[in-house]
C-alpha cells in the first residue's frame, strides 16, 4: 500500500524570497553619501558594490568569521571598497557613511515584504506546517523580521553567521532538521537561489522549491529543475505542496 507524503517542516530563505530592498543598493549608497556631502553616481556605486561584494565573499566567506571578523566589520569593508571602486579615494570620508549604511540596512524601513509572502506564510501555518528560516544573512535578520511583522510566523531563525555555515553547506540544513526534530524526507525548503537553496536542500534529501518569476531562470537551470518545483510567485507554493503531498513518493 502506498505511503502518502506529509510535509512537516518548511524552511525559508529570506532575501529576495520573502523580502527585498526597497531601493537598489546603488541608490541607497548614493543617497547616504549625498547626505554626507559626497556626490557619487548611483549606477557607479551599484556596479562597484557587485564587484566588492563578490571579492569580499571570496576572500572572507561567511562574513569572515573564520578570519576573526564580525559581520559588521565585514560589511564596513564592503562599503569602503565599493566607494573606492567607484572612484572615491578618501577612505576616511567614507567611514561615517559606511557606519550609517550598516545601521540603515538593519532597519525594517529599508526592506519591503514581497507580494504574497504574508498570506503564504499564514496559509502554511493553517496547514499545520512548522516554519523556520535558513538564511545566509547576518545577525541583523531577527530584528528586521520582527520589524516587518514576519518573525511571528517562524519557530526559529538560523543565519549563516549564527551557525557558522552558509548555504549550500549541508550542516546548516541539518541543524534546522535537528532543531525541528524531523527527517529530511518530510521537510522542504523554499528559496530563490538554485545553487544555495534548491540544490543545497535536495543534496541532503529535503524537498525543495525554487522561487523564480517568468524569464528569471537561466536555460541550463530551467532544464535541470522539474517544472513542479518552480514557483513563479509565492502564491504558487500552497498548490505545489498539495501536489507534492498527493504523490506516494513525493517529487
Amino acid at each position: 500500500m502506498a505511503r502518502w507524503l506529509q510535509i512537516r517542516l518548511l524552511t525559508w530563505d529570506v532575501k529576495d524570497t520573502l523580502v527585498r530592498l526597497r531601493r537598489p543598493v546603488g541608490e541607497e549608497y548614493a543617497t547616504k553619501a549625498r547626505a554626507h556631502g559626497l556626490e557619487v553616481e548611483a549606477a557607479a556605486l551599484g556596479e562597484a558594490f557587485g564587484q566588492a561584494y563578490k571579492a569580499q565573499s571570496h576572500s572572507f566567506p561567511n562574513y569572515g568569521l573564520s578570519h576573526g571578523l564580525t559581520s559588521r566589520r565585514w560589511w564596513l569593508g564592503v562599503v569602503l571598497q565599493t566607494f573606492h571602486l567607484a572612484g572615491v579615494r578618501d577612505a576616511q570620508a567614507v567611514v561615517p557613511i559606511a557606519e550609517q549604511l550598516y545601521e540603515d540596512f538593519s532597519s525594517p524601513g529599508t526592506w519591503q515584504v514581497l507580494e504574497g509572502a504574508e498570506a503564504t506564510l499564514r496559509g502554511c501555518r493553517k496547514r499545520g506546517l512548522r516554519l523556520a528560516v535558513v538564511s545566509n544573512f547576518d545577525r541583523r535578520l531577527e530584528d528586521i523580521l520582527v520589524g516587518l511583522g514576519l518573525r511571528e510566523h517562524f519557530d526559529f531563525v538560523l543565519t549563516s553567521e549564527a551557525v557558522g555555515w552558509p548555504k549550500p553547506d549541508s550542516r546548516i540544513f541539518h541543524e534546522a532538521l535537528r532543531l525541528a526534530q524531523v527527517e529530511p524526507a518530510v521537510a522542504a525548503h523554499v528559496g530563490d537561489s538554485y545553487h544555495c537553496d534548491y540544490k543545497g536542500a535536495r543534496a541532503i534529501g529535503m524537498h525543495s522549491f525554487l522561487v523564480a518569476g517568468p524569464g528569471h531562470l537561466e536555460p541550463a537551470v530551467k532544464d535541470s529543475v522539474p517544472q513542479e518545483h518552480i514557483l513563479p510567485s509565492l502564491s504558487h507554493l500552497l498548490p505545489a505542496l498539495v501536489r507534492l503531498e498527493g504523490s506516494p513518493r513525493g517529487l
